[in-house]
Parts: structure tokens; C-alpha cells; sequence
């Protein structure tokens, strides 16, 4: 059992039967009354944020969480299967467990996240950052620019989006998983 002043940014526990993380908290000592702990919770198993306030000393189930890196295998009517990195081992996970799933492509390394009490996978984190080609865009044209505009691009991953007018299919790009975002230009296209 943990309470209140144990919070700490990332802390899991069980509260209303279900898995929570903080993702920020303050500690509030008014004038007046007694003092309280004002928090944001992310639902670790859907992702969907709460604001809630919790009353000084107020004790809670602290759960273990741990972030093992895996390999993305493929996707199929079972779920996402991944491989873990070091002993091997597959299993599969539901699509709605899996953040990012849209910027996934087969051999991409992600983290999951288990309950290391129950060894339950709760949920996938892909890196900030990922390089991948574009596989269909409408051609560059010579003396397009950065500054030129956007235009749509679908991914190897099959996400689609934005990037600057010069790049073409094949071409090699990084983005911010977290904005959804076009960040540079990894490499072009290689014309054979």
C-alpha cells in the first residue's frame, strides 16, 4: 500500500478497479480545510486521461510495472505479435492495446509495458521517433521546397501524412510519433 506522499509522476496503482498511472499530480495545502493531492491518471489499458483529486494520506495499491523491449512480428485475426528480444518468446496482443499501431512495421523494436506481478502485457509504447519509407505520394517536382506546402504521403506502415512537397516514393522519413508529424528526410530514393 502507497499513499499520497509516495505520488510520484509514472506511479501505478489500482484505483476503482482498474489499472492507473500518474501523469502529473500536485500536492495542495489551502488556507482552509485539508490538504489534497490534485492528479492526472492515464488509463493504462485504453490510454484515456482523468483529473481526480485525492485527499491528503489517502492510500492506494501501488503496482509494479516493467518496460521490456520487443520486436513487431506481423498482424493477423489474433491480434499483434510481437517477439521478446532476449528470450524469444511470442504472444499476441489486442489492436486497442497497442498505441501507435499505426506507425508499426515488421521488425520494428516497441516497448510493452507488463504488470510484473501477473506478467499481463497492458500495453505497447513506440518510440518518439521512426524512420519509414514513403510507399505512395504524387511526384516532386524540380524547385519544390521545404517551404512550398505539404502534401499527403502513405507510409510503409499504412499511416498517412503530411510531408513537404520534394519528397518522392521511396524515399526514407522520420516522424514524431507522439505529433504525427513529418521531421526530415532520411535518405532519397534511389534512382536505378
Amino acid at each position: 500500500m502507497a499513499d499520497t506522499s509516495d505520488f510520484r509522476n509514472g506511479m501505478t496503482f489500482i484505483w476503482k478497479d482498474d489499472l492507473w498511472e500518474i501523469v502529473d499530480f500536485l500536492h495542495v495545502k489551502p488556507g482552509k480545510g485539508g490538504a489534497f493531492v490534485r492528479t492526472t491518471l492515464k488509463n493504462v489499458k485504453d490510454g484515456h486521461e482523468v483529473e481526480e483529486t485525492f485527499r491528503a494520506g489517502a492510500r492506494v495499491d501501488e503496482v509494479r510495472v516493467e518496460r521490456r523491449e520487443h520486436q513487431y512480428l506481423y498482424e493477423d485475426d489474433y491480434g499483434l505479435h510481437f517477439m521478446d528480444q532476449e528470450s524469444y518468446e511470442q504472444f499476441s496482443m489486442p489492436p486497442e492495446q497497442v498505441e501507435g499501431r499505426k506507425f508499426l512495421k515488421e521488425g520494428g523494436d516497441v516497448d510493452i509495458v507488463f504488470r510484473t506481478d501477473t506478467e499481463e502485457p497492458l500495453r505497447t509504447e513506440v518510440p518518439q521517433k521512426v524512420d519509414l519509407e514513403v510507399t505512395e505520394t504524387t511526384p516532386g517536382v524540380k524547385g519544390d521546397t521545404a517551404q512550398g506546402g505539404d502534401k499527403p504521403a502513405t507510409l510503409e506502415s499504412g499511416a498517412t501524412i503530411d510531408v513537404p512537397l520534394f519528397i518522392n516514393e521511396g524515399d526514407v522519413v522520420r516522424l514524431n510519433t507522439e505529433t504525427e508529424e513529418y521531421e526530415t528526410r532520411v535518405s532519397a530514393a534511389s534512382t536505378v
